[in-house]
């Protein structure tokens, strides 16, 4: 009778485990029964959030699935542009679920399986718009008009698992490297050609300033020097007007002056030898002073 007692306590305790469930914050859960999801009376399936949660022994099954907002994150994609050119896109997508029972169906559940089939139909939202715009249009200004619509496509097409789509957005947007390179060499000589003709502008301006400082440096000399010629003959005609009054107030001192200037200046130096007759006017002085 005792074991008979301690068989139905622990068959009640089992009984009481199996008839429980509990849900975590951030989850949700759906029950099977008979691999059927539990409806209720409209035939919607039974949503059970956070706390404890009763379901039929042995018989129900509980599927635990994530509610919170989840982040896809892929690797870069390829995509081609209405000018046939090949751009490496890399983006990523917010999104949640919303239709637990949609989602277990057509999702299995599963996240990562989720993710492979929300990836697929996001990147034909993005290729879509990407193939009906040039390169110019994506990286000039129409990239956020380009998220808000693959937003939309994508949202659309997800709905079929049960996901709601929050947000796509683009971070980056990079060539392929074969045509990075030709587009760089390309970008390189453009840069060339522009810095050549920069550089022949400025050898241009540079023998035009020349030029134009060697003109006006000729024509400053010219002035300079008609400017000098004309302060000398101005001295000039100034000496010679002194040397005329100086003359006319007495002139015979100053023959008498210039007579001893002359034989200073001629007998200077004793190696000197002049040939003049003794009666020449430059000894006028001379034989004066030897007749008196």
């Amino acid at each position: 009778m005792r074991n008979f007692s301690v068989v139905l306590l622990l068959a009640a305790v089992v009984l009481c485990f199996s008839s429980v469930f509990v849900v975590t914050e951030g989850q949700r859960a759906i029950v099977l029964l008979f691999s059927k999801v539990q409806k209720d009376s409209d035939d919607k399936a039974v949503v059970y959030g956070p706390g404890l949660h009763f379901k039929v022994p042995f018989v129900a099954q509980v599927r635990l699935l994530d509610a919170r907002i989840q982040t896809l994150d892929g690797a870069p994609d390829r995509f081609v542009t209405s000018e046939k050119k090949d751009l490496i896109v890399d983006s990523y997508v917010k999104w949640r679920v919303n239709d637990f029972s949609a989602f277990y169906l057509r999702a299995r559940g599963d996240k990562q399986y989720a993710e492979t089939l929300l990836k697929q139909k996001v990147n034909n939202g993005l290729r879509t718009n990407f193939g009906s715009r040039t390169i110019n249009e994506i990286v000039s200004g129409e990239r956020s008009e380009l998220m808000e619509e693959a937003l939309v496509q994508a949202g659309e097409s997800a709905k079929e698992l049960g996901i709601e789509v929050l947000d796509v957005r683009v971070k980056q947007i990079n060539l392929p490297g074969e045509v990075s390179s030709s587009i760089y060499q390309r970008m390189r000589a453009e840069r060339t050609a522009v810095a050549k003709e920069h550089r022949s502008q400025g050898q241009e301006k540079a023998e035009t300033i020349r030029a134009e400082v060697d003109r006006r440096v000729t024509v400053m000399l010219a002035d300079a020097e008609r400017n000098a010629r004309a302060v000398r003959g101005e001295g000039d005609a100034l000496s010679a007007k002194i040397y005329a009054n100086a003359y006319n107030k007495d002139a015979e001192f100053f023959e008498f002056v210039r007579s001893l200037e002359a034989y200073r200046k001629t007998f200077k130096d004793k190696n000197d030898v002049m040939v003049l007759s003794p009666n020449s006017d430059f000894f006028n002085y001379m034989k004066e002073a030897k007749a008196k």
